[in-house]
């Protein structure tokens, strides 16, 4: 993707992160959301959606736009038009009355990151209620995501393509395009097309005490995989130490939500493996530790993973709620010798009910920033995000090249 936007424009002044090239904001969104969610590793928000990966690189590449057309620096902009799409999110999230598998029709970010990066946007640009009104029903005939796609490459293009049809949805409106002043609530508009009856407007009206991105806020990912296997690998480390010997394993028996699309005993490679209960359980136990490489084609296909993956038998049950903030995981380890081990997860360090300590989090960001910056550009980073106020965004950008 970032080939092709170089293609298209290889000069602009949006930084493509990590390619050593600026494009057209519009392009620099979409590569810059896939960046951001292809890992997984983004924080997850309830009801279950990505939040950030669809709106912030829009705001990222509009606020470059911005200062370099002279206006003053963008970071505090930047920051209250984010929460704002956060909030959109949120509340259509809960409008949708789709919490649960088997009721999400769409990838979530895909269905509803392009309204919201649209309204961060429109924000960000100063649009009027009117133009605001435009550029969300721009953004309402732009929505996508199948489910099937997940745990594929284009999982990730579900949430770039949020941001760039959300940026270019305000940019569109603010130029005087025009789409129906109702489309979310049209008799053939957004909610009726995508929701039915199920949707239920007053999530959108009631008034705000307390905006979404504090309450709940985010789950934060501790792990680089789809959110419901952080049950199964907190589940899978809390076990003995004895449940690591692939010799010494009968069987092991995982009792789930109905998530179907977590059930994936043999994936098809190790970025599928983000999206198995089977496959997590299997690393956690014969690695004890989950990371980046965990989801590499060689992890995937080395013999002791190959070994134990026939092994893990998947049970998913209606009983347990599909939501995150109600789900958890059960294993049970059956060993060669009768000893039978058990674990249970019902909230990993980082979700709603079990917060991970803000070290953790720093430590997290320091880590993966420090594997691509150097020491200077690492604390230049840490600097300027500190102090929001005279944050000016291209400088940021730039640290990212």
């Amino acid at each position: 993707m970032a080939q092709l936007a170089r293609q298209a424009q290889p000069n602009g002044v949006a930084q493509v992160i990590g390619h050593g090239f600026a494009t057209a904001p519009v392009p620099a969104a979409r590569v810059n959301g896939m960046s951001m969610h292809v890992l997984d590793y983004e924080p997850m928000w309830s009801p279950a959606n990505h939040s950030l990966s669809p709106i912030l690189p829009a705001l990222l590449a509009q606020a470059q736009q911005l200062e370099a057309d002279g206006a003053p620096p963008q970071g505090l902009s930047l920051l209250r038009a984010l929460a704002k799409g956060v909030e959109v999110q949120g509340r259509l999230r809960v409008a949708s009355g789709q919490f649960e598998m088997p009721s999400m029709t769409l990838h979530p970010p895909g269905l509803v990151g392009p309204l919201a990066a649209a309204a961060a946007s429109a924000t960000l640009l100063g649009l009027d209620a009117n133009r605001l009104a435009y550029a969300m029903g721009i953004a309402a005939s732009r929505v996508s995501g199948i489910m099937a796609n997940i745990g594929t490459m284009t999982k990730a293009l579900h949430c770039g393509d949020s941001a760039a049809h959300g940026l270019e949805a305000a940019q569109l409106a603010a130029a005087g395009f025009t789409a129906d002043v109702d489309a979310l609530g049209a008799t053939r508009g957004y909610a009726a097309t995508y929701f039915g009856a199920r949707f239920d407007p007053s999530a959108l009206l009631v008034p705000l005490h307390t905006p979404r991105v504090l309450s709940p806020g985010p789950a934060w990912k501790l792990f680089p995989s789809q959110y419901p296997t952080h049950f199964a690998i907190t589940a899978a480390l809390q076990l003995d130490a004895r449940c690591r010997v692939v010799d010494d394993i009968a069987q092991i028996r995982v009792l789930t939500p109905v998530l179907p699309y977590t059930d994936r005993p043999s994936p098809r490679s190790g970025l599928d493996g983000k999206f198995s209960f089977q496959y997590c359980i299997a690393a956690a136990l014969l690695d004890a530790k989950i990371g980046i490489p965990t989801f590499t084609d060689a992890r995937r296909f080395a013999p002791d993973m190959v070994a134990l993956l026939p092994r893990i038998t998947l049970r998913q049950t209606e009983d347990i709620p599909g939501t995150f903030d109600r789900m958890r995981v059960e294993i049970e380890v059956e060993m060669r010798d009768g000893c039978v081990f058990r674990s249970v997860c019902e909230s990993p360090v980082g979700s709603w009910s079990n917060p991970a300590p803000a070290q953790r989090l720093e430590d997290k960001a320091r880590d993966l920033l420090g594997s691509v910056l150097d020491a200077r550009a690492h604390e230049d980073f840490w600097r300027l995000v500190g102090t929001p106020q005279t944050m000016g965004v291209s400088g940021l950008m730039q640290l990212l090249r």
